[in-house]
């Protein structure tokens, strides 16, 4: 039996990047934020994520708890995510730094990417 590997965490903060860190898992969480998606709407409404990027994100965020995975058993198969009530307070906390993203985008997109660090 596989042992379950726990972390500890040094703040909030450090905890809850670790539960949507990377580049895709807010915009899926935004993206969810309204209703569930099927996964071919869930592509086109996160521009840019590849069909790989996409499965192993949704993975991710079903087994941390952030979104739910319906089947529904019919001819063709259909499945919807949503996101669960953890999910939906994750997106809560979210908003204020997508709103001090967006008060600051002229300043963040006029950053050298490529000479910094």
């Amino acid at each position: 039996m596989k042992e379950t590997k726990k972390r500890t965490f040094t703040c909030g903060l450090d905890a809850a990047i670790a539960v949507m860190g990377g580049k895709w898992k807010g915009l899926i969480l935004f993206a969810l934020q309204d209703a569930p998606l099927r996964f071919g709407e869930l592509r086109r409404a996160v521009p840019g994520i590849s069909e790989r990027v996409l499965i192993l994100q949704l993975r991710e965020m079903e087994s941390t708890g952030l979104l739910h995975r319906e089947v529904y058993h019919q001819v063709p198969p259909k499945v919807e995510y949503s996101l669960t009530a953890f999910g939906q307070s994750l997106n809560t906390a979210m908003g204020p730094l997508g709103e001090w993203g967006e008060e600051h985008i002229e300043r963040i997109e006029a950053i050298p990417w490529d000479q910094v660090g």
